[in-house]
């Protein structure tokens, strides 16, 4: 994003003397994207951003993957991850449960209820969509409010940690990228900024709030998720001074939120395709998000979508409010993901086509990842797997 911000006490001049009221240096930190080439933001510590005091392994959650054979659409039940009163105990990083992976993106879920430890992720860039609950996102760029409905977008590397508030668990579905997350290139001008046509501005971003520095001093750990040599795998930081204890920073590089209530929907007289509903993307996929919305108004339109084959990507509903037109009579509801894999044709459950017809506005919330590599199961999704979504088009298997 090229949308600068500034929070705290900065010097006047990049890569200069900062000093404390006493005399002592502040220590500058250049977090950059694509090394030195990319956005970037420079961050005063009171502390040496570099110093650790050990290391040691950090046992992440189970990330093994099965393939998706035979291949098969599948209706996955995220809710059943997290039963009962279970995720008062969990938080939204060492709680997360995978459901589906690739070596592009990771998709999972929590019910959080406890604050997480602090956390950075060094493969890339995370979106955290907050189905339900309300928490906040702590960072060494201030912190963030976070509800129903937002994206919260985390670059690369920024330590940070999750604290749900309120009563009700902080539900949030956790898109990990081995890249960075965007928005889609043809909304931004080539000196990004956010273009007339996009379907949301920089009005709309929420960046981090003050006040900047922790409440104590180390030592602290830190988890930080990173590549190994056969895939992800974690270690844990102890440092000697707090990662929060950051008094200024400027740049173009912090993470922000995006509610979806914020995005407004491009429709037309006849069905529009999931491109134009496209929110983020990154390496090898996109994000997009189908909102309450007025639906096609040719005379002759059918509003739901038309039967495709995703001949180049994998399709990954996942279902967060509303009703969805095209998945009525299947089991779907709020907390649950679809699977479409590229070499299966899909479209609306039966009897949905016609039920369409004359229909001007779709009370529905979803939020849709599409792949282009083929994904697997994550233990998550093994256990979700209502084992019968298949068969719904044809009335059962034979």
């Amino acid at each position: 994003m090229a949308h600068y911000r500034q929070l705290g006490s900065i010097p006047p001049k990049r890569h200069t003397q900062h000093r404390t009221p006493e005399g002592a240096l502040y220590y500058e930190e250049l977090m950059g994207e694509e090394g030195f080439s990319s956005d970037s933001s420079l961050l005063y510590h009171k502390g040496i951003p570099s110093a650790i005091l050990d290391a040691a392994p950090w046992e992440l959650p189970d990330q093994s993957t099965t393939p998706n054979l035979p291949l098969l659409p599948r209706h996955l039940k995220l809710h059943e991850l997290f039963p009962g009163e279970e995720w008062k105990d969990v938080d939204a990083v060492a709680g997360r449960r995978l459901v589906l992976g690739n070596g592009d993106v990771r998709l999972s879920y929590v019910a959080a209820g406890a604050p997480s430890e602090l956390y950075r992720n060094g493969l890339g860039d995370e979106c955290v969509y907050v189905e339900s609950g309300s928490g906040v996102l702590e960072t060494v760029f201030g912190s963030l409010e976070v509800g129903e409905g937002d994206y919260v977008i985390i670059p690369r590397a920024t330590t940070h940690r999750w604290v749900p508030t309120g009563d009700a668990p902080l539900r949030a579905y956790c898109i990990e990228a081995n890249s960075h997350i965007t928005p889609p290139k043809r909304y931004l001008s080539r000196f990004g900024q956010l273009l007339e046509h996009a379907p949301y501005c920089e009005r709309d971003l929420r960046g981090p709030v003050g006040p900047l520095l922790a409440e104590h001093d180390g030592p602290v750990d830190v988890l930080v998720k990173h590549r190994g040599p056969q895939g992800v795998v974690g270690t844990r930081y102890t440092v000697p001074h707090h990662p929060f204890d950051v008094v200024g920073w400027d740049g173009c590089l912090y993470p922000y939120a995006l509610n979806i209530r914020d995005y407004e929907p491009i429709t037309g007289r006849i069905h529009q395709p999931p491109p134009s509903h496209q929110v983020f993307e990154g390496h090898n996929f996109v994000i997009c998000n189908f909102v309450p919305r007025k639906v096609d108004y040719h005379p002759l339109s059918i509003p739901v979508p038309y039967y495709h084959a995703n001949v180049d990507s994998d399709e990954v509903m996942f279902y967060c409010g509303g009703n969805y037109e095209a998945r009525k009579g299947s089991g779907i509801g709020q907390g649950s993901i679809s699977l479409h894999p590229g070499g299966h044709t899909h479209g609306p459950q039966p009897g949905a086509y016609e039920r369409s017809i004359g229909a001007e506005f779709f009370d529905e919330l979803a939020v849709m990842v599409d792949t282009f590599r083929p994904l697997e199961l994550g233990e998550g999704g093994t256990a979700t797997d209502d084992g019968t979504y298949a068969w719904t088009w044809s009335g059962g298997r034979k």
